[in-house]
């Protein structure tokens, strides 16, 4: 068990708080407003939350953490919980951050600490839960089919904190104190909780394919072409490890933001390239420091480790050395300066001081330098001078041997001690025969017999066990050395959180100098203006059309975009997502200029092979990702929807979607999201089905028709596009022009047959018998001109 939680342990029966451990019977009478649930280990954070307020059970899947959990600090410090349910098993750093927390006071109760169970008793646990949004008759194979949609299966860690969360409810009778023990605490929804919200891989920000190496296609997976596989240009693991952290947690932080602008724009400048070559070339060399100072703990410690801390550390003494000759200024630099203390040039000189790296390769143990301990190195002489010495006792011994002995040799065999070895002659084939007189027969290898003289018991004596005591005490000096470094251990784990901060920084550098993007200006809140490029197309297509994007503070919030298909509206959308997201990690954009306010989520509703997979119908997602746009977004979210609706009747399609967008247009300001839809439902504008307001704006991707040719110009224009041209597409893209023809056709059939029954139901529909119905007006004004549209499109 960790260090701070020993005093913890028990079925939950304890609360730790700041002011010490109280039993149950001293919690407090009021239910508290939220209690948290966290579990880490290996480096991944599982957590769900309880809020009474509106009896909602939130979760978050499982995310990395460093091991300062600067995640956890955020989620905290957003969700200010009242009580923290933790496991009583946790890891160190885990068990300092509880500790730390309880003396910020920020709890009103403390930690609730539980043995917490299995995964599968998690899913019990929530099986047998009070979901008051269900049937009581339900089945229970039913009810996991349904909570399998609601609520993240494939994250351990979270489903355990859920059945620690609901086993502590149950408890605590959160909400139900006063009703009868079989009323359990009501559960009325389930929310998915997140610091940012954001599509990966609908924006292509992360894209993960099979190795294409035959040898290691079980083994993992590489990033393919996404916004994270071109900006990881990091030269250490660390670096990339933290560079995923940024990106799968933005910040609304101008201050974070700052400090790594300042760098990126340090070395974007061209005469800083030599110093940034030369500073990765140091970061090359930063190991796993966590890792040799576990093994150094468990005093497991092989001789690569030595080899790679002191290369580690030594750079990182010339990193520091570097950097200090740069503008102090610049805040990452400045840290750098301070805080690589001189612990670590002390650590670098004791080594290279202590450890024979060269012997200690070849013999594949820790080996000391001369002069370090003179016992060691006495020992060390006599054991380089044993070899003449028993050519001198094996010559002596060879006197008193039977004289058909031809030879003999004295050797040494740690942990047993000198022996006399003879070759084995033809006439000793039975063991008696191996009896000499004077000698111990010891045993037989390789056709030489081993005895124990008179003279190899002397040496026993006189000489000892020189090998293993060399051991010994290279293993104790070994120790010490470890015990000192553990000590300044604070230190290399600051050198490794800043210099992995300085290698995600000058990745984005380097891919700012290759591809020629730009710093935005950053805001606290509007979207306002950028004049950009695709980050991810202009890699792969020759010629690329730049459009700009503009949302004011109370015009324009919400555009619709049409078009035909392959017009550009797609990607559009994800150059707009791409640079906001970009902006929020810090890096510069791919741009000409950009102003670019701090959105708190990029909410998407956009088609992906990977959200097509989970077996769901395509309008069953877009109803899902559309209610989270609709509940979730707030006047500083960006909003991105494309083709809502083409999963089902197109009437009902069209209608949710005419519904959510002009639930927005009557949002008063500032709480209306930026929203940019692209949509083939030409009808949402043509019927009119849209409310006018400075709010909405209409753009279309402008083509050109050249005979039956369509042409596209990619360029965003005001206005509104007629027509889908679904029939010059589908020449585009190489469908038979008799094919595409019957298709027109068919297409003009469907038409006329819905015209004449729209003709038919009008006249079926007139209450002949109705005293006041005007015959010839219907016949004049309705009726005929309807017929005769139809005869016109026929």
């Amino acid at each position: 068990m960790a260090a701070g939680l020993e005093n913890l342990r028990g079925e939950g029966r304890a609360i730790f708080t700041p002011q010490g451990i109280h039993g149950d019977e001293e919690e407090d009478e009021d239910s508290p407003a939220v209690l948290l649930s966290v579990l880490v280990q290996h480096g991944q954070m599982g957590l769900c939350f309880y809020d009474s307020k509106d009896s909602s059970l939130n979760y978050m899947v499982d995310t990395p953490d460093n091991h300062e959990l600067h995640l956890l600090a955020r989620v905290i410090q957003e969700v200010s919980p009242h009580v923290i349910i933790t496991s009583a098993k946790q890891e160190r750093f885990m068990a300092h951050f509880l500790k730390q927390l309880g003396e910020t006071k920020l709890l009103r109760e403390g930690f609730l600490v539980l043995n917490i169970a299995g995964l599968e008793v998690g899913k019990q646990r929530l099986l047998s839960a009070h979901l008051l949004f269900l049937p009581d008759a339900i089945s229970d194979r039913d009810k996991m089919s349904y909570l399998s949609s609601c609520i993240s299966f494939d994250s351990p860690l979270m489903l355990r904190a859920v059945g620690a969360l609901l086993k502590c409810l149950d408890r605590r009778r959160v909400g139900v104190e006063l009703e009868d023990s079989s009323v359990g605490v009501p559960i009325l929804q389930f929310r998915a909780y997140t610091l940012f919200c954001i599509c990966f891989s609908v924006l292509q920000i992360f894209k993960s394919e099979l190795h294409p190496s035959v040898y290691k296609l079980h083994s993992g997976e590489k990033e393919g072409l996404s916004l994270f596989g071109i900006l990881n240009r990091c030269r250490c693991k660390f670096g990339s490890k933290l560079l995923r952290q940024w990106f799968l947690r933005p910040t609304q932080d101008l201050t974070v933001l700052s400090r790594r602008q300042e760098v990126i724009r340090f070395f974007t400048s061209p005469r800083n390239s030599d110093i940034m070559s030369t500073l990765q070339s140091s970061i090359r060399n930063i190991t796993n420091i966590p890792t040799i100072l576990r093994r150094m703990m468990l005093s497991h410690t092989k001789v690569t480790d030595w080899k790679n801390l002191y290369k580690m550390v030594h750079s990182a003494v010339f990193i520091r050395d570097t950097v200090r000759h740069l503008p102090q200024s610049i805040q990452l630099f400045n840290d750098i300066s301070d805080r690589f203390s001189d612990d670590l040039h002390y650590i670098a000189s004791l080594i290279n001081r202590v450890v024979d790296f060269e012997t200690s390769l070849a013999e594949n143990r820790f080996t000391i330098k001369p002069n370090v301990d003179p016992a060691i190195d006495d020992k060390k002489r006599r054991m380089m001078g044993l070899s003449d010495f028993l050519t001198d006792v094996a010559r002596r011994e060879l006197e008193h041997l039977d004289a058909r002995i031809p030879s003999c040799c004295v050797i040494y065999i740690p942990l047993i001690g000198f022996l006399l070895s003879v070759p084995r002659l033809p006439s000793m084939v039975e063991k008696e025969d191996f009896e000499i007189e004077g000698l111990d027969f010891m045993f037989l290898s390789e056709d030489r017999l081993h005895y124990r003289s008179q003279r190899t018991k002397e040496l026993d004596d006189l000489l000892g066990d020189l090998h293993c005591d060399i051991r010994d005490m290279e293993t104790a000096v070994m120790t010490q050395l470890q015990d000192t470094i553990l000590k300044r251990s604070a230190s290399l784990y600051k050198v490794l959180d800043l210099i992995a901060e300085l290698d995600c920084l000058m990745a984005m550098s380097s891919a700012s100098q290759e591809f020629g993007y730009v710093s935005p200006k950053l805001y606290c809140s509007v979207l306002n203006h950028f004049l950009r490029r695709h980050p991810l197309l202009e890699l792969c297509s020759p010629v690329f059309v730049a459009n700009s994007f503009q949302s004011s503070e109370s015009q324009d919030r919400v555009k619709i975009i049409t078009g035909p298909n392959s017009s550009g509206k797609s990607i559009y959308l994800k150059q707009v997502g791409l640079i906001v997201f970009m902006a929020l990690i810090g890096s510069d954009v791919p741009a000409k200029e950009a102003d670019i306010g701090l959105v708190d989520g990029i909410f998407t509703r956009m088609q992906s092979r990977e959200s097509v997979s989970v077996g769901l119908s395509t309008f069953m997602i877009d109803l899902n990702q559309m209610a989270q746009a609709l509940n979730s977004s707030t006047g500083n979210s960006l909003v991105l929807i494309d083709e809502f609706g083409k999963g089902t009747n197109t009437v009902d399609g069209l209608s949710l979607l005419a519904a959510s967008i002009s639930h927005w247009l009557r949002k008063s300001l500032p709480d209306v999201p930026h929203v940019l839809l692209a949509t083939n439902f030409h009808s949402l504008l043509q019927l009119g089905l849209l409310s006018s307001s400075p709010l909405l704006s209409l753009l279309t991707l402008e083509t050109a028709v050249d005979g039956d040719e369509l042409v596209f110009l990619y360029q965003l224009k005001e206005g509104i596009c007629q027509s889908s041209y679904a029939a010059n597409i589908a020449s585009l893209a190489g469908l038979p022009t008799s094919l595409v023809q019957r298709g027109v056709e068919t297409g003009m059939y469907v038409c006329v047959t819905n015209r004449c029954r729209s003709v038919v139901e009008k006249f079926l529909n007139l209450d002949l018998e109705d005293k006041d119905l005007d015959l010839q007006r219907f016949m004049k004004e309705e009726l005929l001109p309807s017929a005769g549209e139809v005869l016109n499109h026929r």
